[in-house]
């Protein structure tokens, strides 16, 4: 009060004014759109804080020095050694292509501390930690890869993370750490990295997506169109290899009235709702069709959880990313309320189970389905209408009863065909008992032929 009574200006007002040319709409989009790489909020990750933080390995700032995990540090610098070796190149000219898009890589990550921004040691630590932890990344993933032995041959037999002892018991944790939304590099840093090594660039951005791929993944199927630019970072190419193809048409949509929620797949079944398996492995091809409700397979093992968690992370703190593995998991725990959904589901194909019991299934789409936040008007909002407008349809639901009841085995169909001959067969008694008496009084009944004269 004293600084305004005496003609000067408040700091915070001073301040305020000088930062006004970042609120103008254009400066704001430029800030926004660098970031890829998030921080998982508390009301997220308090539901489950393991599944958002790396177990054995640490890849970028937001858990580098973790006490757990510096145990694999001296590996990230033998596997460092180890391609530099290889590449028969030095460190520096690594590093000056790093440097080149180092602004880049920084404004990756949202609320990079400073620490890692600062001149001089804080770009410095930020700039060798990129390089280490991309060298390792791209050493692991060679490790794996079918000419692993050619790529990465002169590690000892016996290393504890790049034999064969340690793919199979190592590299599992390290490919679930790679899953992690506060765990990532970002591609760019992949694409230098390579470029150096081999002295030519990547092909196309193709190239890097799909070698990321085929680490995560037994089956990478990047289309075209999104293998066309580099991906943000794993977990993003992860996602679009996922989300493929397009919905079906959704013109027919509007016309179908909004409903309740859907039905257990159980229950969907008892009102004559068949299931399928889709003809891909995209989340996108989901279709309702004549009573036939077709479904993408999806395994479900150890590392499932914790890959739509952050996953739909991702989705609800990157703009423009979508809905639709949030979608997908809520369509999922809408159709599975108990074992005998899952067991329903596995019997046809629909769900690999790779975690044992069918009720830690249905757990797990259960759990990780809370809190959800939904985009109007989805895609899989479409599909819940149709299934559920076909469910009320009186004839659907007596033909699912009477295929239910009679048809569900052999001796519940010869019970039904016993009991319609039986039934036949004394209807016909019936008339051949019944019909010589109305003949009777037929002939009774009609008039007496004339006297002849």
């Amino acid at each position: 009060m004293a600084a305004a009574a005496g003609g000067g200006r408040r700091p915070w007002v001073v301040d305020v004014e000088k930062t006004l040319g970042e609120a103008d709409v254009s400066v704001e989009v430029s800030r926004w759109q660098r970031h890829s790489i998030y921080r998982v909020p508390a009301c997220i990750k308090d539901l489950k804080p393991k599944a958002y933080r790396p177990q054995v390995v640490s890849l970028g700032p937001f858990h580098h020095g973790d006490p757990e995990l510096l145990p694999m540090e001296e590996h990230k610098r033998r596997a460092l050694r180890h391609l530099l070796r290889r590449a028969n190149k030095p460190l520096e000219e690594f590093t000056g292509a790093v440097e080149e898009v180092l602004d880049q890589l920084q404004s990756a990550y949202l609320d990079l501390g400073a620490e890692w921004r600062a001149e001089g040691d804080g770009r410095e630590r930020f700039l060798e930690m990129m390089i280490v932890d991309g060298c390792f990344l791209l050493e692991v993933m060679r490790a794996t890869s079918l000419d692993g032995k050619n790529s990465t041959a002169d590690y000892a037999p016996n290393d504890p993370i790049f034999s064969h002892h340690g793919v199979l018991y190592m590299v599992p944790y390290i490919r679930r750490d790679m899953l992690m939304l506060e765990n990532q590099l970002p591609l760019l840093l992949l694409e230098k990295l390579v470029a150096v090594e081999t002295s030519k660039p990547p092909a196309n951005a193709d190239a890097i997506n799909r070698m990321v791929l085929r680490f995560l993944s037994s089956s990478p199927r990047l289309p075209p169109s999104a293998g066309a630019t580099l991906g943000l970072h794993a977990l993003d190419v992860h996602r679009r290899n996922m989300l493929y193809g397009h919905y079906q048409n959704k013109q027919r949509w509007s016309d179908v009235p909004e409903t309740d929620i859907i039905r257990s797949a159980v229950e969907l079944y008892e009102a004559g709702i068949r299931f399928k398996k889709s003809n891909s492995e995209s989340l996108h091809d989901i279709r309702f069709r004549h009573g036939v409700l077709s479904m993408p397979v999806v395994t479900v093992d150890d590392s499932t959880e914790y890959m739509f968690l952050n996953m739909m992370a991702f989705e609800r703190l990157h703009v423009g990313a979508g809905n639709d593995v949030t979608a997908y998991v809520f369509f999922m725990d809408n159709i599975i309320d108990s074992a005998k959904d899952v067991a329903l589901l596995s019997s046809k194909g629909i769900i690999q189970n790779a975690v044992g019991s069918d009720k830690a299934v249905a757990k797990l789409f259960n759990s990780i389905s809370k809190d959800v936040v939904l985009e109007p008007e989805s895609a899989l909002d479409a599909v819940h209408r149709e299934v559920n407008a076909y469910c009320r349809k009186p004839w659907n639901m007596w033909r699912a009863n009477l295929i239910h009841t009679y048809f569900r085995s052999p001796w519940a169909f010869m019970s039904l065909a016993a009991a319609v001959f039986l039934l036949v067969m004394t209807v016909m008694q019936t008339v051949y008992t019944v019909l010589p008496y109305y003949q009777g009084q037929s002939n009774d009944s009609s008039p007496a032929a004339p006297a002849p004269m």
